[in-house]
């Protein structure tokens, strides 16, 4: 058989988006981080917000408001500097999908 580096890499792209978010773990395991601060399952415990069932596109925009300065923090405008856009929105979806409190 041919040696076809292209078709493996072929399989590799085709393959990437659907093993990054296959079982929804992705944004459970970069939300775990979150709760030290947002609680287990992002349910707050303390005068921090919940995040469990907030919209995915209210936490993707304060994360980016935290991103730009937009809205003042202690240390969330640097933690989410850390995460990509794709984990941003995985996290949101991961929280949205949570029960609310």
């Amino acid at each position: 058989m041919p040696y076809r580096p292209w078709s493996a890499a072929a399989a590799l792209l085709l393959a990437a988006p659907w093993c990054s978010a296959q079982d929804g773990t992705a944004g459970r395991n970069l939300a775990a981080t979150c709760a030290n601060c947002h609680g287990t399952g992002g349910v707050s415990r303390g005068e921090l917000p919940s995040l469990a069932g907030r919209a995915t596109a209210e936490l993707v925009a304060a994360m980016a408001d935290f991103r730009s300065g937009a809205r003042s923090a202690t240390i969330m405008h640097q933690i989410a500097k850390g995460y990509s856009d794709e984990q941003v929105r995985q996290i949101a979806a991961w929280f949205a999908a949570q029960p609310r409190p």
